[in-house]
This record gives C-alpha cells, structure tokens and sequence, in this order.
C-alpha cells in the first residue's frame, strides 16, 4: 500500500517539478510576437468589449499603451 501511495506522489509531483523550466530563447521569441498569437481577432469586437469594461467596471484603458504607472509618459 505504501509503494503504491509513494508511485502515485512521485507521479503527481513529477511533472509539476519540470514546468516552468525552460526561457525562451531570443530566436524564439519571434514566433511568439506572430499575429496567430493575437486573441482579438475581431477589432471591433474588441472595442465594444473594451467600452462595455469602461462603462461597467471604471477599467479603461492599459492595453497596449507604454508606460510603468508613474504618471511620467
């Protein structure tokens, strides 16, 4: 019973110690920035998600747009 509780933890606790692993190269990353890569598919969908989160919620903004928060952009 123990041996087989003690396969069951190192099997479940195996692959979650291996996630995470490995970066991304820099020659990688090109693929990352690719358009299929994109969620938006539809521009307009995306605004109209985007003024249905500004009326409802007060969140406009923070998508795309440079700058760390400080006010100096």
């Amino acid at each position: 019973m123990r041996t087989l509780l003690a396969i069951l933890v190192a099997a479940s606790v195996l692959p979650l110690g291996t996630c995470g692993r490995m970066a991304v190269r820099a020659a990688e990353k090109e693929f990352l920035a690719d358009q299929i890569m994109v969620f938006d598919d539809d521009p307009h969908e995306a605004a109209s998600d985007d003024h249905i989160r500004a009326n409802r919620e007060g969140a406009a903004g923070g998508h795309g747009a440079g700058g760390g928060g400080c006010g100096c952009n």
